[in-house]
């Protein structure tokens, strides 16, 4: 392939990186900010639900705006929105600025950086048939902020403290700044395909997609993902100290994941090369929900948290490269953007939910036992409705 289709490749995986390793981070800090600055870990539980939530709500409209503007110029200004977003609560540790900067501020800024913007952009500049290897591997390089910033970050939050380490990722999240020059800059060069909508057409984009019966199965079995993986992120290291096993074990599973994500996103989208993404999807969720039903229902060790967050860490994050190669080819690549934020409201809406409600459990019960049960029940629903998708009439470049 030629190297500029490698720059960008390489460029997405840089700013998603970055965008989603920053956020893994967010569970470590739910007990170090509480002791530091008496901030109720409700508070920042809630913060990272309406971040979920604001996420989900501006994702269709950024994918829009990048889809027919170019995703770079999207991307550049998300970074000075999670730069904003963690600088806030650094330099005024307090209930509002955590919930203003990490809820809405940071939000925002993760849907113009993370996958939406980035993968679009990786799907429309390479071929149909390399679309879900190389979507894939931009997702798997941007595991790699994962498996970094979460030891960096607990590292830091035990030598400078949570509120430094919140300042400390601010600043580095600037560094998508020069980075989104290298990802379609301009707006996207147009080819014998339709134009992109853009967002004065979103709304009826969006009404024409869920009227489509695969499309509307294809986004509420999304929900799951964001159920399942918002929660773990948040709250799998407060799990952990709950059932009485060593404070680092939580930033180890959070790395762990990160780790094998790499291996796990690219495999994925490689494979929707040689099966339908949405029969894929289904056995994703299968084995998650199989994962966490042993892990939950188990009595808790090291050895066996860290076997947990390798197996969830191989499919954490396939199901996004397996999401853009199903819509791609319902409905083709100009419209990828927004029509993925379309479906990964579904997504941040689960999230919302997993993260809310798990940061309310911990609050008034002390512990996550109750909630485990519904993780996997949900895990399985995604599973079914998966797998009884219909392959598209003919398969779109």
């Amino acid at each position: 392939m030629p190297v500029a289709v490698w720059t960008i490749v390489a460029a997405a995986a840089a700013s998603i990186s970055l965008a989603l390793g920053m956020r893994q981070t967010f569970g470590l800090f739910l007990l170090p900010l509480s002791a530091e600055q008496g901030i109720s870990p409700a508070v920042l539980g809630i913060a990272v639900a309406f971040h979920n939530l604001v996420w989900g709500l501006s994702q269709p409209i950024t994918g829009a705006l990048a889809d027919r503007h170019g995703a770079g110029r999207v991307m550049a200004g998300g970074a000075l929105l999670l730069s904003a977003g963690l600088a806030l609560p650094a330099l005024l540790p307090n209930a509002v600025a955590v919930l203003f900067g990490i809820g809405v501020l940071t939000g925002i800024g993760v849907s113009c950086c993370g996958t939406g913007a980035a993968l679009a952009a990786v799907g429309r500049a390479v071929t149909p048939e390399k679309r879900g290897e190389m979507i894939g591997l931009a997702s798997a390089g941007g595991s790699l902020g994962q498996a970094a910033l979460v030891p960096v970050a607990q590292s830091l939050i035990g030598g400078v403290g949570a509120v430094a380490t919140l300042g400390i990722l601010a600043a580095t999240l600037l560094l998508i700044v020069p980075i989104s020059r290298a990802i379609e800059w301009r707006a996207p060069i147009e080819t014998s395909g339709p134009r992109a909508t853009g967002l004065a057409g979103l709304p009826a984009l969006a009404r024409s997609a869920l009227a489509d019966r695969n499309f509307a199965l294809l986004t509420l079995g999304f929900f799951a993902c964001g159920f399942q993986l918002a929660f773990l992120t948040m709250h799998l290291p407060s799990h952990i100290a709950v059932c009485g096993l060593p404070a680092g074990l939580g930033a180890t599973a959070l790395m762990t994941v990160g780790l094998f994500n790499i291996p796990g996103s690219w495999l994925c989208g490689k494979i929707s090369t040689y099966i339908r993404p949405e029969q894929a999807l289904g056995w994703i969720y299968a084995v998650r929900s199989v994962a966490i039903a042993c892990f939950a229902f188990t009595t808790p060790t090291p050895a066996g948290t860290v076997v947990f967050a390798a197996v969830m860490g191989f499919v954490w994050l396939g199901s996004i490269p397996l999401t853009n190669a199903a819509i791609a080819q319902r409905f083709g690549v100009a419209d990828l953007g927004a029509l993925y934020g379309v479906c990964f409201l579904s997504h941040q809406l689960g999230g919302f939910l997993g993260a809310g409600a798990g940061a309310l459990l911990l609050e008034y019960a002390g512990s996550y036992a109750a909630f485990w049960p519904v993780m996997v029940a949900i895990g399985m629903l995604a599973s079914g409705l998966n797998w009884i998708i219909r392959p598209p009439a003919r398969a779109l470049a």
